[in-house]
């Protein structure tokens, strides 16, 4: 049985059954946004997702969930937080692990898609980044696509993060996969600091964001609002 968090000030927030958002921090190169952890009750185990100060700031809450397997990065920025104080292994995509490196200490790496348990599955995009890598959940209820930030929501729409460094073409294809994709809720890496963390959508919902992200890549939208 999982561990209840016990008090009402805890450094975690219960979004859905088995997922909790950990406290924000702003993100120093976009004003008025945050960026959180969040911590999955996985069939391995606890899961944190994404690197970011919450995590050791929620330390004991989290270790009353269970001690977590391990920490996974989305892509290597995330790094410039550092190691959490918390000892938990990172993991990061193969291409991505020298951007890491310098600031964190990777007990692995991965590079093709594949499953955690049963209901984990790594998609690597190699989109935002070279090693850029998205996470599906399945908490039995409903099903979670973790982006990082190379989609986020802003004011509603699903923007993407094109950078110089980004592979315009790898965001295509990721997204013309994501189409067939079964996930219900988008929990991206940052967003506005007023917003919900989250976005759950329908089936056609889903579609037409994304369709209508891939006409403004194919059109050459670029930068943070892509």
């Amino acid at each position: 049985m999982p561990s209840q968090i016990p008090h009402q000030n805890s450094g975690l927030q219960k979004l859905f059954t088995g997922l909790w958002a950990t406290d924000t921090t702003p993100l120093p190169f976009m004003e008025n946004t945050v960026v959180r952890s969040y911590v999955l009750e996985t069939d391995t185990g606890v899961v944190i997702m994404y690197n970011s100060p919450g995590i050791d700031a929620a330390a004991h809450e989290i270790m009353q969930l269970g001690t977590p397997t391990r920490l996974l990065l989305n892509h290597y920025h995330e790094a410039m937080y550092g190691q959490p104080r918390l000892e938990v292994p990172v993991y990061v995509h193969e291409w991505d692990r020298p951007g890491v490196e310098p600031k964190m200490q990777v007990a692995g790496d991965f590079k093709h898609r594949q499953f955690i348990g049963d209901d984990l599955e790594i998609l690597p995009s190699c989109s935002h980044t070279v090693g850029t890598t998205f996470f599906v959940w399945d908490n039995g209820q409903q099903r979670f696509l973790f982006p990082g930030d190379a989609i986020w929501v802003d004011d509603g729409i699903w923007s993407a993060v094109i950078l110089s460094e980004s592979d315009r073409q790898a965001f295509l294809n990721t997204l013309t996969l994501l189409r067939g994709i079964d996930f219900g809720v988008l929990v991206p890496w940052y967003a506005h600091r007023d917003a919900r963390s989250y976005d759950v959508v329908t089936l056609g919902e889903k579609l037409r964001q994304i369709n209508a992200l891939i006409d403004r890549i194919v059109a050459g939208a670029s930068g943070p609002r892509a």
